[in-house]
């Protein structure tokens, strides 16, 4: 299903083999000689480490201070196939991330297991993005809540996290009421972002690429979704942008330090 390698990525994603009449083992008289292959390096480098940078309460539209980082949030899930595909893609290329789920979709219950354990190593986080994707503004302060409980609670019971302190609202629309609310809950940090791969619906390969040569730069955070089948064809040119900008794919808890 994926194409991880666009042109000028050529990177071998299996162990290495013996080469054919080498001499298996050259240790000392006794020892045993390795057979395992090698794992490959990832195709993009582990996040930088170092200390976290504080952020307050309050909305965030890029990752603040100096650095090489770039936060790739996902939204959504309304399809099972792209969601599957983000997944393999992290594990063949090392791709660090955000979803910010949509719990409603069957998505996240059919590829439970796969991801589960990406979250539970820190290389894919997790984000409240409402159970139906509703506009919380234009409707009551309780139901806002309900919409984010019950993706809460969903967060938790599958995953073992619940996405605090960072939502998305949904169409990025919120105000006082709807920052109120999400508190109350836990949600303090309202993640916006610097610009968008525009694949909320179907778009060409070529226009979701254009768009990450626009917004792919050190310190933003970055948009896109899993719900059509373009992206899923260019992940290796994402990984040729990536690397070509020396950047450093991260989720937001590798970066930030949000107020507890």
């Amino acid at each position: 299903m994926l194409t991880l390698l666009a042109a000028g990525t050529a990177v071998a994603l299996t162990g290495c083999a013996v080469a054919e009449g080498e001499p298996i083992g050259s240790g000392s008289a006794g020892a045993a000689p390795s057979l395992l292959p090698q794992p490959a390096p990832p195709l993009l480098p582990p996040p930088p480490g170092g200390p976290k940078t504080p952020i307050p309460a309050a909305t965030i539209t890029a990752l603040p201070g100096p650095g090489n980082t770039m936060a790739l949030t996902v939204d959504d899930g309304a399809s099972p196939e792209v969601v599957g595909a983000y997944i393999q893609f992290a594990k063949d290329t090392g791709a660090r991330f955000t979803f910010f789920v949509t719990a409603y979709y069957d998505s996240w219950a059919i590829h439970r297991n796969a991801l589960r354990p990406l979250v539970e190593s820190g290389q894919v986080q997790l984000g409240n993005h409402t159970w139906d994707h509703a506009d919380l503004t234009n409707i009551s302060a309780s139901a806002a809540a309900a919409q984010l409980q019950r993706a809460k609670t969903y967060l938790r019971d599958n995953f073992g996290v619940d996405g605090t302190p960072y939502f998305r609202p949904p169409f990025g629309r919120h105000n006082a009421t709807v920052d109120r609310v999400a508190a109350d809950l836990g949600y303090t940090v309202p993640t916006m972002w610097y610009g968008s791969l525009s694949d909320s619906g179907v778009i060409t390969e070529e226009y979701l690429i254009e768009c990450a040569r626009q917004y792919f730069h050190a310190q933003t955070i970055v948009i896109g979704h899993a719900n059509a089948p373009a992206v899923t064809h260019c992940y290796g040119q994402l990984v040729d942008i990536i690397k070509e900008r020396n950047l450093s794919m991260v989720t937001l808890d590798d970066v930030l330090l949000p107020p507890r």
